[in-house]
């Protein structure tokens, strides 16, 4: 059986006695020895007028009362100094067993788990914020898994099963494997193929890109993502207008940035009816470059806003998996934009209300 190991803050309060023991005796071998003949000196440059018998006990005298009465000042001061060092210790010790308690915690999965500020001072304070900060992005990545798998489990579910039921019919004899009931199939497994695409494509942009930046004309850039949305829109009868103003040239990757562009337009028409109106809009702001997609759609409520980038996310679960979207392709579009040193945000003024979405990359001078 292995041999317990002693606490940490009995270690450091023996490290800290010892210490201090140490500087007590040499303060008192210090005092005893070097005390007694500078006392003599003093005496003899005083002209001392005393018998030597007189001499002697005058000295002897002074040494019992230094040695005394520095003895009794050390020993107090070791009390102090060890009482000092034991509650400091102790802190210390609590405050290191809060972090592997909820390090414990967090090993188990519960990420809720939280360190408290020890009040040690700014070093201590900085430990257990950091260690808060971890704690966070855990509890936020594993729900962002959870919820990932949930949604992968119910996206699956219906190309599966359909392609399943088909399959079981056909071997009934209650369908026959004619082209009707491949189209149905192939649709299905489209829709699996798609989903593992949009799987992997978020799984890259999120784990860094490489872009070729090269310099081109803003207002050209977003022209060319209205080219290439304009039939989709017309099909909808969505009208897409364009507010292109010269806003200099810009650093893109242009096929990067243009699935950006497109993802944003793409979304926009999912989310306006027919008869609404999305706007790009192209101007220079600063240093900036400013790119804004702007529809006259549903909206988006503000406790949804601040998620809209997150993967996998979807303000209305139900209108996105019937419209088709699989709740990526916004993460894929901020992955792209930090990758060009630029930002992108969201506004709504709430449901009913359209949105805006704004992309802010370095300009040219």
């Amino acid at each position: 059986m292995a041999r317990a190991r002693p606490r940490f803050a009995a270690r450091l309060l023996v490290a800290q006695a010892l210490v201090l023991v140490a500087g007590a005796l040499t303060t008192w071998l210090v005092a005893s020895v070097v005390g007694p003949g500078i006392f003599s000196d003093h005496l003899q440059q005083a002209g001392d007028t005393h018998t030597v018998e007189e001499t002697r006990h005058v000295k002897e005298a002074f040494g019992s009362a230094l040695v005394l009465s520095v003895s009794l000042a050390l020993l107090a001061s070791v009390l102090a100094a060890l009482a000092v060092s034991w509650y400091f210790s102790r802190r210390v010790e609590r405050s290191i067993g809060n972090v592997a308690v909820a390090a414990s915690e967090i090993a188990a999965g519960r990420y809720d788990a939280r360190v408290p500020d020890p009040g040690l001072g700014d070093e201590f304070a900085s430990l257990a914020l950091t260690y808060n900060r971890l704690a966070a992005r855990l509890e936020a990545t594993e729900s962002t898994r959870r919820s990932m798998l949930a949604d992968l489990a119910h996206e699956m579910r219906t190309p599966l099963a359909t392609i399943d039921a088909h399959l079981e019919a056909v071997e009934d004899g209650v369908r026959a494997l004619d082209d009707d009931t491949l189209s149905i199939i192939r649709g299905s497994t489209g829709r699996l193929r798609r989903l593992a695409e949009d799987m992997t494509a978020v799984s890259r942009a999120e784990e860094g890109l490489d872009v070729t930046l090269r310099p081109l004309a803003a207002a050209d850039v977003a022209a060319a993502a209205v080219n290439v949305a304009r039939d989709r829109y017309a099909a909808k009868g969505v009208h897409l207008l364009t507010e292109l103003a010269d806003a200099g040239p810009v650093r893109v990757d242009v096929d990067r940035f243009g699935q950006v562009l497109g993802n944003l337009l793409d979304n926009a028409l999912r989310h306006t009816p027919a008869g609404g109106t999305v706007t790009l809009a192209c101007r220079r702001v600063d240093h900036w470059v400013e790119y804004r997609v702007a529809d006259t759609g549903q909206g988006v409520a503000k406790e949804h806003l601040p998620h809209l980038f997150d993967r996998f996310y979807r303000a209305d679960t139900a209108r996105d998996r019937g419209q088709g979207g699989s709740g990526i392709g916004l993460a894929i579009a901020r992955a792209i934009v930090e990758a060009h040193g630029g930002g992108i945000s969201v506004t709504s003024a709430g449901p009913g209300l359209g949105a805006t979405f704004t992309v802010r990359l370095p300009g040219l001078r």
